[in-house]
């Protein structure tokens, strides 16, 4: 059993982050925020060419970062492979040692760096899942055996967000049934809301509540406009605009807001997922300022 699934098993408050691996071979600033993290947080999502962005594969990423002492978990996408690819991907995953997968459909390249590639979504969420959940039983999506099974603790994506939020709750309750074991969500900033959602859809799988500080108005504003299911509410954007071009108070002001999100959540969730998309070194004074202890020995 992984870190990340024997936490969640136990009922500890989980916390996971979330990195991008590099457009490069250089993994030296990856890993100085990794060993930052460390004893921050149970594990470390590792991004799949993040917002169709050519980057290096996050198999290998995790591999490294196993070395490290360090737990990842590989999000893969069907954007960019069909079936066959991404169950081999997986039997690589499970040989590097990699144990803990969350899949997503993905952004379409036509929004990436590479925007004349082809698209392939060949499996759905839900069927990507279903491929993990296969091999973890001794086979193939076709039925044919494997030399041995996999051992994956498989997670997928939620969004309490979403417009429609019965469509919203019938997506996930698919995922659960094609055997999704977490969940990490879109970015929550309506603490009231979130718990809502998760009284209303009354699943029996944890889930870990999306955690991205808010860097700027500029940031909000874009958020609310281009990211489905994104609500940061006006008085938070005001309390940012209030503090001007002071940056120490903008951070400070952040921090207070994603500390304040998380204490208000409370039991409603099995811990946070924190994309602090370059602030990473925020991560440890928002889990201190929200009362989460350092993971420490």
């Amino acid at each position: 059993m992984t870190k990340l699934a024997s936490a969640l098993e136990q009922g500890e408050f989980v916390v996971t982050s979330e990195l991008t691996p590099p457009k490069g071979t250089d993994l030296s600033g990856l890993f100085a925020k990794a060993e930052m993290l460390k004893t921050w947080v149970t594990a470390v999502n590792l991004t799949e060419s993040h917002a169709a962005r050519m980057a290096m594969d996050p198999i290998a990423v995790g591999h490294l970062l196993l070395d490290r002492g360090i737990e990842p978990i590989v999000q893969m996408t069907s954007r960019d492979k069909n079936r066959i690819a991404i169950q081999a991907g997986m039997l690589g995953a499970a040989a590097l040692g990699i144990r803990n997968l969350v899949f997503m459909g993905g952004d379409p390249p036509s929004n990436g760096d590479h925007p004349d590639a082809k698209p392939v979504f060949d499996l759905f969420a839900s069927q990507l899942l279903e491929a993990a959940c296969t091999l973890n039983s001794g086979r193939d999506l076709m039925g044919n055996s494997l030399n041995a099974p996999t051992q994956f603790c498989v997670g997928a994506v939620m969004n309490p967000g979403a417009r429609d939020k019965p469509a919203e709750i019938d997506n996930t309750r698919r995922k659960i049934d094609a055997g999704a074991t977490f969940f990490q969500t879109q970015a929550i900033y309506d603490a009231g809301a979130f718990i809502d959602f998760m009284t209303q859809a009354r699943l029996d799988r944890p889930v870990l509540a999306g955690i991205i500080p808010v860097k700027s108005v500029k940031m909000a504003r874009y958020m609310n406009e281009k990211v489905p299911g994104i609500d940061i509410p006006e008085e938070m954007i005001k309390r940012i605009a209030q503090a001007g071009e002071d940056k120490q108070k903008i951070v400070d002001i952040s921090i207070d807001i994603a500390a304040s999100t998380i204490r208000k959540i409370g039991d409603a969730s099995a811990g946070v997922h924190i994309m602090a998309i370059g602030w990473e070194e925020k991560i440890p004074a928002i889990l201190e300022a929200a009362g989460v202890a350092n993971q420490a020995p």
